[in-house]
């Protein structure tokens, strides 16, 4: 899947705007996105219940953040629109790293969002006020304990990207690793949670 965008679109506050064109006069948060790259347009449902959500989260302010499976760093750069005081775009995929670092630059943000291409190893030791992972299902159950451990008491938990119909017990998983469930939201297709560490 793909970021490709030709059309500039609102999500609640959030205006998402091409590269390359002006910007538009519906107002709101400017998330200006390269037109093509990785996951993370914000027209998918799952990109689009996060960007909803983080809108109304006030503890995003003055937050540390990791995005993981950042994509596009859709999700990261809306973070630090909103407060964020820094945020970590982790993915795997070189190419998603490339497009996240040039979205970064479109909307103005070097030095708060930090684009980087690997494991989720590579940033063990790190604590994060605010954790974000609209991702496959099967890539959240396997990283349940490690993203858990990696949020700071009270910090708060953000998925997406499970399945309605095969909740696969990923949701189960970061309960049993210390999380309580603050919100559940049922999108067409996929479930989002909100969640708040112990």
């Amino acid at each position: 899947m793909t970021g490709r965008i030709f059309r500039p679109f609102s999500i609640g506050g959030f205006t998402i705007t091409p590269e390359d064109e002006p910007l538009t006069p519906m107002g709101g948060i400017p998330l200006v996105m390269g037109k093509k790259g990785a996951f993370g347009s914000g027209e998918h449902e799952t990109t689009r219940s996060c960007l909803e959500l983080l809108e109304q989260l006030p503890q995003v302010r003055g937050a540390r953040v990791l995005d993981f499976g950042s994509g596009t760093g859709i999700l990261a750069i809306a973070a630090v629109k909103l407060g964020a005081s820094s945020v970590v775009a982790l993915d795997i995929d070189p190419r998603a790293a490339v497009s996240c670092s040039r979205n970064i630059g479109l909307n103005n943000v070097h030095g708060l969002v930090n684009a980087v291409c690997g494991e989720l190893a590579c940033l063990r030791g790190g604590s994060y006020d605010l954790v974000l992972a609209n991702i496959y299902a099967d890539v959240l159950g396997n990283v349940a304990e490690e993203l858990v451990a990696m949020t700071r008491p009270g910090g708060l938990v953000l998925l997406s990207g499970i399945p309605v119909q095969d909740d696969s017990g990923v949701h189960g998983l970061f309960l049993r690793y210390g999380c309580r469930t603050l919100r559940t939201i049922f999108l067409d297709e996929y479930l989002t949670f909100l969640l708040e560490k112990d």
